[in-house]
Formats: C-alpha cells, structure tokens, sequence
C-alpha cells in the first residue's frame, strides 16, 4: 500500500498515511481539524545496467533479422534466376 504526506493549510501539521488506492483522501487535520492538502514529490528512478537504451538491447536482435531477412531475399533471387 502507498505512504501518501498530507500538510494541514491552517497550522501547518505534517504527516504521512498509508492508505490503499480505493480509499478516499483524507480532508481533517487530526491536530487541529482544518484543512489537509497532499504534498507531491519528485519520483527518484534510477536507471543502472545495460538495456535501457534503444542501442543496447537491439545489438543481437537486429543483427539476427536482418541476416535472415538478406539471406531470404538472396534465396529468392536465386530461385527467380534459375
């Protein structure tokens, strides 16, 4: 289940919840029953190893495809030259 943080706009009160995503957000501040805002951050991602990138994960594909697609294509001709 997620931590939301939620921040109370009246005395400033700061909390994090966890809630599941089908219940509703909360809206009372318990220290001073105002309302509650949720404060949003950045999501850090970190990407490591190799895969990622376009270059990275079609090397070894490409290359077997594009060898079965010219040896395809030359089997063709030469059946057509015969």
């Amino acid at each position: 289940m997620p931590t939301y943080q939620y921040a109370c706009t009246e005395c400033g009160h700061a909390f994090e919840q966890v809630q599941s995503f089908s219940e509703d957000s909360l809206t009372v501040c318990p220290a001073c029953s105002g309302k509650l805002r949720k404060v949003f951050s950045a999501a850090g991602v970190v990407f490591k190893g190799s895969g990622f990138y376009r270059t990275d994960s079609r090397s070894s594909s490409s290359s077997s495809s594009s060898s079965s697609g010219s040896s395809s294509t030359a089997a063709a001709s030469a059946a057509s030259g015969d």
